[in-house]
């Protein structure tokens, strides 16, 4: 059996193990007779190996992919020996000298389904991307991930997938060395982290060097926007600002010149994890039609946080990263106005050490109204969610912002600044009482919070407006089902156009790369 019959085989036995032939959903490929086939490589995946929001995207895409019926290997790197069940196969991969010895193991992950964890030169660490004493990303992190990237370049060479599917920096450079005519989807989940290193591996790219050339050094994001079939970002709204002049991370020029070929598809949410109906983590349960539960679990956060429950009063909650894109900064601004507020706000997170001491420093100043629990587990994330009125997000730029959503879930009313995809899950309520579910700053500092922050408590106030704007994101469907699809059709497009490619950059060629770039590629 041929290496690319043998990985399809793996997928048909995998759907029909999870009972996934749903005659209405089954995806097939026309006249073939079996499931698309999809290589699916990223960085994290949940519960495997999280730092952020794409552990989850992965996973929750994953689970909504097969689900719908397509086979879906995934490959992710190995990072510390993880445990897989039911390994049924160790190989050695063919990569270039530098990026080895590469080797690949098969098995399974409880909640996940099949894995392919890759080993490679230097990836094997206790964190992904940072040096856990001091948070500063590793010095080889270009080596590792440009050393991953080509060993998920030849998995794609054996396994021959309809799709090879690519997200972020960490898997981008794989367009430099995939299968010829083979589709290539790459979804942009932040376009803050690109990769960026130096000149000289420009000449470990192989020919199709010349993408990878960006402001005389070596971009492994920038190569594969120019490279992939179709760019992906997490939002339509993200989609959009990134390609404004001085909005996308130095790459807008290269995301305009793609035209169609870019395009944002919203993000998801894993509903069943964030559901407080069942949710393991709270103290009780509650749903739309009895709040009850939520009551209690507002009860046990601010007992937790230290501060007093006082009726009329709603808790502000933030749960959060601790870095400067999630506006902690104006987040501790509001909370030196607390005084005159009548609400508690309780702040979650760990990230950089200067906000962390700040937001002490905010707690101290007001410690019957303000508390920061300096944590980042999932558990105390959960309470947070569930046991606040209202949930801050101010970030100053969100690719597509899960939060809002798993508030929404939980009967949490969000409060969000103007940007990415916060605008795609947020209606704001001000403007639109039948179908709002929360609010929306008029801008990205203090003053344009503090202005959200206010009407939302008025709003609070009042049962009736709370109730209404509360049922609007509960029944709200925040789930994967219809991001998947939408990935389906895109999958489906590029099947049917086969070997001609679309606006992509092969071989070498170059295809819609701006004039200047051309004009300004260093010589290597």
């Amino acid at each position: 059996m041929r290496e690319s019959e043998r990985g399809t085989m793996a997928c048909i036995d995998e759907v029909t193990t999870q009972q996934l032939w749903l005659e209405e959903d089954i995806v097939q490929l026309g006249g073939q007779g079996r499931p698309r086939h999809v290589l699916f490589a990223t960085a994290e995946l949940s519960p495997l190996c999280r730092v952020g929001g794409l552990a989850d995207a992965a996973t929750g895409l994953v689970s909504a992919l097969r689900r719908a019926g397509v086979c879906v290997t995934v490959v992710v790197p190995d990072y510390d020996g993880m445990a897989l069940v039911e390994g049924r196969l160790v190989e050695s991969l063919d990569v270039p000298d530098w990026a080895g010895p590469a080797v690949a193991r098969w098995g399974t992950v409880e909640g996940i389904g099949e894995v392919v964890a890759v080993q490679s030169k230097g990836i094997r660490r206790p964190h992904p991307y940072n040096q856990p004493a001091t948070g500063v990303g590793w010095e080889d992190n270009d080596l590792r991930f440009l050393g991953f990237s080509a060993a998920v370049a030849e998995l794609a060479r054996r396994l021959r997938p309809d799709v090879l599917h690519l997200n972020d920096w960490h898997t981008a450079a794989a367009t430099a060395w995939s299968p010829e005519g083979m589709p290539v989807v790459l979804t942009i989940h932040n376009l803050a982290y690109q990769g960026d290193t130096g000149r000289a591996w420009l000449d470990r790219m192989g020919e199709r060097w010349v993408p990878f050339a960006h402001h005389r050094r070596c971009n492994p994001l920038a190569g594969g926007i120019a490279l992939a079939d179709r760019v992906v970002a997490v939002s339509p709204t993200y989609a959009a600002e990134t390609r404004r002049p001085g909005r996308g991370g130095g790459l807008d020029e290269l995301l305009r010149s793609r035209g169609r070929s870019y395009v944002g598809i919203r993000n998801g949410i894993d509903v069943d994890r964030w559901d407080p109906e069942t949710d393991p983590y709270l103290p009780a349960h509650f749903s739309a039609t009895d709040l009850s539960g939520k009551a209690r679990c507002r009860a046990e956060l601010l007992h937790l946080a230290g501060l007093p429950d006082v009726p009329g009063e709603p808790v502000i909650g933030l749960v959060s990263r601790f870095v400067e894109q999630k506006g902690i900064d104006t987040t501790l601004q509001v909370a030196t106005q607390m005084r005159g507020v009548s609400a508690r706000m309780v702040l979650m997170g760990r990230g950089e050490s200067d906000l962390e001491e700040a937001a002490v420093g905010a707690w101290a100043a007001d410690p019957m109204r303000v508390s920061y629990l300096r944590d980042s587990a999932e558990s105390l994330a959960h309470l947070v969610m569930a046991g606040s009125d209202l949930l801050l997000v101010p970030s100053r730029f969100e690719p597509c912002g899960l939060t809002p959503m798993e508030a929404m879930r939980c009967g949490t009313i969000p409060v969000v600044t103007p940007v990415g995809g916060l605008r795609d899950s947020v209606i704001d309520a001000s403007g639109n009482e039948a179908t709002g579910n929360g609010f929306i700053a008029p801008a990205c500092d203090a003053v344009g919070v503090s202005l959200a922050l206010s009407r939302a408590i008025r709003s609070w106030a009042d049962p009736t407006r709370r109730a209404a704007i509360r049922r609007a994101g509960m029944m709200a469907d925040w789930s994967w089902h219809t991001p998947a699809r939408s990935y389906i059709s895109l999958y489906d497009e590029l099947c049917s156009v086969g070997d001609a490619g679309i606006g992509s950059v092969m071989s070498g060629g170059v295809n819609e790369l701006p004039h200047d770039r051309l004009m300004s590629i260093p010589l290597r």
